[in-house]
């Protein structure tokens, strides 16, 4: 007999929900510092450690029963971690604001497709492509938060900026047609 909890869907106090939850509240934090202090060896530490929850909290929810109030906080808090550090980035001239823009503007509509999707009680899940772009969306963040690191790989960070925004644009499009697939059947 097993001794782990289980929630069902309507739980909203679940430990992955708490560990969302923080993650929601250390965000503008680390972003207030990163404004204040640009690079740190502390600022790279807290976002590793963000980043890394955003696994824990998955695994929990899958083991302990996904709550509908996990799959909406979730992926809010993804978009509030990774395009809140890219526009404190972009703020400081770190990270060209064209390929973030792009990746916002994806993130929106993407948002806005799933909800008008989700209405019809239809759920388009995550694809590999999608997982794929927020990993590469996390290193950059990451290099740039190690301190003496961006002004050696300028280059190369920007490059993996523009393969990421590739990535979003690239699994945007799939997740349209996995939504209109799932819409005509």
């Amino acid at each position: 007999m097993s001794t782990e909890t289980t929630f069902g869907p309507g739980a909203l106090a679940t430990p992955s929900n708490f560990i969302t939850l923080l993650r929601v509240v250390i965000t503008p934090i680390l972003m207030y510092s990163v404004d204040r202090h640009g690079s740190t060896w502390s600022a790279f530490a807290i976002w590793t450690v963000l980043a890394s929850t955003d696994k824990v909290d998955g695994i929990l929810a899958r083991r302990q029963g996904v709550t509908r109030s996990g799959a909406f906080l979730d992926p809010l808090a993804d978009k509030l971690m990774v395009f809140g550090l890219f526009a404190v980035l972009v703020a400081r001239n770190e990270i060209w604001w064209v390929p973030v823009l792009v990746m916002a503007a994806r993130e929106t509509w993407m948002s806005l497709y799933r909800s008008v999707l989700g209405r019809k009680g239809i759920s388009v899940p995550a694809r590999p492509l999608g997982k794929a772009k927020t990993f590469v969306q996390v290193i950059v963040i990451g290099l740039v938060l190690i301190p003496g690191v961006y002004g050696n790989a300028k280059v190369e960070i920007g490059v993996l900026v523009w393969i990421a925004t590739l990535l979003a644009l690239v699994s945007g499009y799939f997740y349209y047609v996995d939504g209109r697939v799932r819409n005509s059947g």
